[in-house]
């Protein structure tokens, strides 16, 4: 029997494996599903995270990732097609699962958020879904405190540098620090003829080109950056 850590990476993710390791010790093997559009922090955090489990995180990836499957499909994700999160985490996570079984999948849901499920991966055969955090009691509060006790800090963006679901104040962050992936992001919204932003969700231009011509200007989103600890992310 296996016993699989799936580490998105969040605090919710990092919390479990590290409290895990803590006062359930095992062989662990620790997962990750990059998409291969993270910031470079993101990578920087799985490799420390690495350390201090005391074994790297084997990361899981689509053959193209997104940007290769964003090509292949002639499409972009968006908030009613989400196949990103399909075809790039949870299909590869469930293959993955399927060539390991029998295993234990433990997955990062908090007792305060009932609601949320942890995938599809219990119908795998011999595929057992464990929640830790849930049979622990933990909240928000019991990750962020004790994710401080261990001197963790979770990177700012943990999901793709391009993303629907970004805010005006990502955009312009991704324009004004890593232009290079901006750049990308625009020369795919012109090859699939959609954009990442809905047209008519605010005042701004819903291209990037649009937007990258008003932030030359100098006009800067007013709104205010989410706090990363507590954004969603895509996770497993």
């Amino acid at each position: 029997m296996k016993h699989v850590v799936a580490l998105s990476g969040g605090k919710d993710s990092t919390a479990t494996a590290l409290r895990l390791a803590e006062i359930e010790p095992r062989d662990y093997i620790y997962i990750c599903t990059p998409t291969g559009d993270e910031p470079e922090e993101m990578f920087e955090h799985w490799r420390k995270l690495g350390t201090l489990l005391g074994k790297p995180i084997q990361p899981v990836m689509f053959r193209t990732g997104l940007n290769g499957l964003i090509r292949e499909q002639r499409s972009l994700p968006n908030w009613r097609q989400r196949w990103c999160t399909r075809i790039l985490k949870i299909e590869p996570y469930a293959a993955w699962l399927m060539q390991n079984s029998p295993a234990v999948s433990y997955v990062g849901l908090r007792a305060d958020e009932p609601l949320r499920e942890g995938g599809d991966y219990a119908n795998v055969p011999g595929i057992q879904m464990d929640f830790p955090l849930r049979r622990w009691g933990w909240d928000i509060t019991h990750v962020l405190d004790y994710l401080q006790k261990r001197s963790v800090t979770i990177p700012k963006r943990t999901d793709c540098n391009r993303c629907f679901f970004q805010r005006l104040i990502e955009w312009y962050e991704l324009w004004r620090d890593n232009p290079a992936a901006y750049a990308d992001a625009e020369q795919q919204e012109a090859f699939t003829g959609h954009t990442f932003r809905s047209p008519g969700r605010d005042t701004w231009p819903a291209a990037l080109s649009g937007l990258r011509a008003e932030f030359e200007k100098g006009r800067v989103p007013k709104e205010t950056r989410r706090d990363p600890l507590q954004c969603r992310v895509c996770r497993l």
